[in-house]
C-alpha cells in the first residue's frame, strides 16, 4: 500500500478518518488534489503492511482503490502523480511552457558585480539570478565564497531588479541564512547524498534545486529527490549538470539522455546545467540548445561580466553579449518543441 485514490466527492470525515488510520501504523500521508480525484500517498516502510490491510483500506467508505509502487522512489514517481508539477516561484513557474533561464556567475565577488550582472541578465531575459555565497572548492586553499555578506549581495540584486534568488546550501547550520536571502536552495551536486542536509531542506518552505552526483545512477539521484520530499517539501527540480566519466575533452560528461528518462518516471520539473556539463565556452550554447530540445524545463547557465577577472569557473561563463545571443538563438528551437523562452 502505497497510493490510495479516493472516489470524486470523498468527505474530509472520510480522508480524516484514513489518515488516522495511516497514523495508526506508524506511517505518515501526503494529500495530493487533483482536477478529478485526490490522492493520499503513504509515507513510511509500507513493506510490513499485509494484504489484509490492503484490504481493509479498500473498505472505507470514499477509496477508490489502494495501489502498490515497484519503484523505490514513491512520491516523485509518476505513479503518485501523473501531471508532471510545476513550481511557482513569485509570477514565475518552473515546469510549465515557458522555458526558466537561471544565469550568474559562479561566485558572488561584489555587490556591484552581482548588481550589473543581474541587470544584464533580466535585460537578455533571464527568470533567475545565480550566485554562490558558500562555494564547495575541489582544494581547500581556492576561494570559498563570501558567505552571507555574498547572500546580502545576492539580496541587493534581487531589489534593483526583480530577478528571484538561486543560491547554494553547504551546510544545515546555514539554512536560516540561506532561506532568509534565496528563492530556490540548490543542493549541489558534492552533496546530493548528503541525507543529514536532504532531509533539513525537506522541512524548508522553498523549493529545492538538486544537482545530480558526480556520478550518481539516475535511481539514486531521484532517490536524493525522495530524502527531501519524505519530509514534506514537493517542490524539487532536478538539474542534470554532467556526470564523470573517462572522456577528458570536456569537464564532464552532460548526459541529456537524463532528460527524456526522466520525464517518464517522475513529475518532478527537469532543468539542464551546460556550463558545469561541458565545462568549455565554445559548446555550452549547442548543449544549451540540445538541452531545450530534449525537453528540459529550464537551464542554468554561468555569466560574468569579465569572465578572465573571475575568481572561479571563468573558463565556462559566457559574458553578458554572449548571454544575449545564446538566448536569442534558444527561441526558436523552443518554439519547434511547443515551448518558449
Amino acid at each position: 500500500m502505497d497510493i490510495i485514490v479516493l472516489k470524486p466527492g470523498a468527505a474530509d470525515e472520510q480522508i480524516r478518518h484514513i489518515i488516522k488510520k495511516l497514523e495508526g501504523l506508524g506511517l505518515t500521508a501526503h494529500l495530493s488534489k487533483g482536477t478529478e480525484r485526490t490522492v493520499i500517498g503513504v509515507i513510511g516502510d509500507t513493506s510490513k503492511v499485509t494484504e489484509d490491510t490492503d484490504d481493509g483500506f479498500r473498505a472505507i467508505p470514499g477509496v477508490e482503490s489502494v495501489m502498490r509502487i515497484l519503484k523505490p522512489f514513491k512520491l516523485a514517481s509518476r505513479e503518485f502523480k501523473k501531471t508532471p508539477t510545476v513550481i511557482k516561484v513569485g509570477e514565475t513557474a518552473i515546469g510549465g511552457r515557458k522555458i526558466c533561464v537561471i544565469a550568474g556567475p559562479c561566485s558572488v565577488e561584489s555587490k556591484a558585480m552581482m548588481i550589473e550582472t543581474a541587470k544584464q541578465v533580466k535585460k537578455a531575459g533571464a527568470s533567475f539570478l545565480r550566485g554562490g555565497a558558500f562555494k564547495p572548492r575541489t582544494s581547500p586553499y581556492s576561494f570559498q565564497g563570501l558567505g552571507e555578506e555574498g547572500l546580502k549581495y545576492l539580496e541587493a540584486s534581487r531589489q534593483k531588479t526583480g530577478l528571484p534568488i538561486v543560491t547554494e546550501l553547504m551546510d544545515p547550520r546555514d539554512i536560516e541564512a540561506v532561506e532568509q536571502y534565496s528563492d530556490i536552495i540548490q543542493i549541489g551536486t558534492r552533496n546530493m547524498q548528503n541525507f543529514r542536509l536532504l532531509l533539513e531542506v525537506g522541512q524548508s518552505r522553498k523549493p529545492v534545486l538538486l544537482k545530480r552526483g558526480l556520478a550518481a545512477t539516475i535511481k539514486e539521484w531521484l532517490m536524493s529527490a525522495e530524502y527531501i520530499m519524505s519530509r514534506g517539501n514537493h517542490n524539487v527540480i532536478m538539474c542534470e549538470r554532467g556526470i564523470r566519466t573517462f572522456e577528458t575533452s570536456t569537464r564532464n560528461t552532460l548526459d541529456l539522455s537524463a532528460v527524456p528518462v526522466l520525464k517518464k518516471l517522475t513529475h518532478l520539473p527537469v532543468i539542464v546545467d551546460p556550463s558545469h556539463g561541458v565545462g568549455v565556452l565554445d559548446h555550452i550554447p549547442a548543449m544549451a540548445k540540445a538541452a531545450v530540445a530534449a525537453g528540459a524545463d529550464g537551464l542554468l547557465i554561468e555569466v560574468h561580466p569579465n569572465p578572465e577577472e573571475a575568481l572561479s569557473d571563468g573558463e565556462q561563463s559566457l559574458t553578458p553579449e554572449m548571454f544575449k545571443k545564446l538566448m536569442k538563438e534558444l527561441a526558436p528551437v523552443a518554439k519547434a518543441v511547443g515551448r518558449e523562452i
